[in-house]
């Protein structure tokens, strides 16, 4: 079987990393948090077609890139509780932050803890894991041995709670359920 080949690209203003997993040999991949900065994630994801844009969250400094990256079948993927944020700019902290609106499509793909996704060939767990968001999640990928943290879990630290629909409470307990999963995987956080 085809190895796994994760990117790493860090996006925008606010240093957002952006991931692009795929298998080697294969003509498609997933883009996950695309923020900011579409020319330089489409140079990289090149003549590879984006399957999915798997999004870990809604705030403007992950999805700001979307829009301009999806292609005819790609699917927008994000927890339900964050699918409002995708359109409207109170909800995703760009008119409060950046002072000015962004969006980005409407979900194609509403998903919920435990979900299971193949997308380009791997395959996903979904992990709900709010407090930064209300519908803040982790993408696991068990064969790759790593998580996609978003801004869950940073580098040193977690997400703040403090923008809309964030709860400090929910994120203790999100970090709570992380934590034997952070020592078994390598994760990849939002910055």
């Amino acid at each position: 079987m085809n190895e796994i080949r994760i990117q790493t690209i860090v996006t925008g203003p606010l240093q957002e990393r952006c991931y692009l997993i795929g298998r080697e040999g294969r003509d498609d991949c997933a883009v996950i948090d695309p923020g900011a900065d579409a020319p330089r994630i489409a140079a990289r994801v090149g003549e590879r077609r984006i399957a999915a844009i798997l999004l870990t969250h809604c705030h403007f400094d992950h999805i700001g890139a979307a829009a301009a990256l999806r292609g005819e079948g790609t699917e927008i993927v994000i927890h339900r509780l964050d699918a409002a944020g995708l359109t409207d700019p109170a909800i995703n902290a760009s008119l409060g932050m950046m002072g000015r609106p962004m969006t980005a499509p409407r979900a194609t793909r509403l998903v919920e803890d435990g979900d299971m996704l193949d997308i380009a060939g791997v395959r996903f767990q979904v992990l709900h894991t709010p407090g930064h968001t209300a519908g803040g999640v982790c993408y696991l990928c068990e064969e790759a041995g790593v998580i996609f943290t978003g801004d869950t879990v940073l580098c040193g630290t977690c997400g703040r709670t403090d923008l809309p629909t964030g709860s400090e409470a929910q994120m203790e307990a999100s970090l709570d359920r992380l934590e034997p999963l952070l020592r078994k995987y390598r994760y990849y956080g939002g910055h």
